[in-house]
């Protein structure tokens, strides 16, 4: 899985663009090496595809790299020569005979089986969207005015794991649900005048370790791997912090995926589908003069330290949603909020490498407080208010241990009475009663 991972990762870099399509490719692959994994080891349930028994001596590392291939070289299949020659890789370290062919033709029916699974979730649906001239509604940002909002369809996408893109959906803005009330409320002015301080490219009072808190998380330019591609190598840095094997990659990987998979269709839910299409501070702090509140004052020529604002609704922040949902899935699979040792990661956003002094890793305690700084992060380079963070770190939270508590789990008697199967196809969806 870390092999495909990295080339999962090396397609993020090449391809870029919006973070929600490359979750959900990477909830597909993860998911069909997980589920081409647990047809032959059978330690936890599968997530989709309720394979028959193997044969004996059935390869699992054969299966899960054509698992992964499968589904790589069928979305991005101007890569596919890259993909058949990390392939040819992989299956030359496991001996030929049936065992190996065996698995390779389970990692591909898994794989095609997932691919059908969500051929029509949604994803490719109408992207119109017109947004609102008000005072708080979100318009394109200096310097791309004429960049249309990313993926505002995503919030209707079939989610991996919830009932419905809304089902963790946030009640309001810190509970105003109407424009006016929110821009004048004690909450809007605090967020405002922390963001302007702290967020400005020429703040005063943001400290050295603030801007490199910043740009560590934001991996926000395309030719990096992306916020979910960002994510999934901390992953594979926890997992080979901790040890795991093949097979505990396998559900690892797959519990983050479709936690983060979900995490975009709530977060753009929560951006797109709800009353408020908040702006970005740059367009806030500049058109301050118009929002009803004399506690808010304008800045005309206000930047933020991030060259730009991701070009979509700022609440809630999906950086936000996503670091959450990754660390509650990941406490959801170790059982613990760590690893019971201090565990690093790394970046590799061009802006936080080009910062004196730093050496490109950060060092954690917790996946909670790991969440909490990418939270954070947004604030200190100007590009969320701190309740987007706030109230998208609450959002991954539940939909993080909501995949833990019901997918991905361990076999117990009588399962087939306690868990309530749809099958299409061999396609099989579950829920815990």
């Amino acid at each position: 899985m870390l092999t495909w991972n990295g080339m999962w990762m090396d397609t993020i870099r090449d391809v870029g663009g919006a973070p929600t399509p490359l979750s959900r490719i990477g909830a597909m692959m993860s998911t069909a090496v997980y589920d081409s994994v647990m047809a032959i080891e059978r330690t936890h349930q599968p997530y989709a595809m309720n394979m028959p028994v193997q044969p004996a001596g059935t390869s699992a590392d054969a299966a899960a790299a054509k698992a992964a291939h499968t589904v790589l070289s069928t979305m991005f299949p101007q890569y596919k020569s890259s993909y058949d020659a990390q392939l040819a890789t992989s299956l030359a370290k496991i001996p030929a005979g049936p065992g190996r062919d065996a698995g390779v033709a389970l990692g591909e029916t898994v794989a095609n089986g997932i691919i059908a699974l969500r051929m029509n979730d949604g994803s490719d649906g109408p992207m119109d969207y017109t947004h609102g001239n008000n005072p708080g509604d979100y318009r394109p940002t200096y310097p791309d005015f004429q960049l249309h909002p990313f993926t505002p369809q995503w919030g209707k996408v079939t989610p991996w794991a919830m009932t419905s893109g809304s089902q963790f959906r946030p009640n309001g803005v810190v509970g105003y649900t109407n424009m006016n009330d929110l821009l004048t409320s004690p909450e809007y002015t605090a967020a405002f005048n922390e963001v302007k301080e702290l967020g400005a490219l020429n703040s005063a009072t943001r400290t050295a370790e603030q801007t490199e808190i910043g740009f560590f998380w934001a991996n926000d330019v395309d030719g990096t791997y992306k916020p979910p591609g960002h994510l999934g190598n901390i992953t594979a840095e926890i997992s080979q912090q901790a040890g795991l094997s093949m097979a505990e990659n396998a559900r690892l990987f797959a519990m983050v995926n479709v936690a983060m998979a979900d995490a975009g269709i709530a977060a753009w839910d929560t951006k797109y589908q709800t009353d408020i299409d908040l702006w970005r501070p740059i367009t806030g702090i500049r058109e301050a003069d118009t929002d009803g509140n004399p506690d808010t004052v304008q800045d005309e020529n206000w930047v933020p330290l991030n060259p730009f604002s991701p070009p979509f609704p700022a609440w809630v922040s999906g950086h936000a949603t996503f670091g959450a949902a990754h660390a509650a899935a990941l406490a959801a699979y170790f059982g613990e909020d760590g690893l019971g040792f201090d565990f690093t990661i790394s970046s590799e956003d061009p802006f936080y490498l080009a910062l004196p002094g730093v050496d490109g890793t950060r060092t954690f305690s917790s996946f909670s407080e790991m969440a909490e700084e990418n939270w954070r992060s947004r604030i200190y380079i100007g590009v969320h208010w701190d309740f987007d963070g706030a109230e998208g770190n609450w959002l991954g939270t539940q939909i993080g241990q909501y995949v833990g508590e019901n997918f991905f789990l361990i076999p117990t008697p009588g399962a087939g009475v306690l868990f309530a199967l749809a099958m299409v196809g061999g396609v099989v969806r579950r829920r815990r009663d």
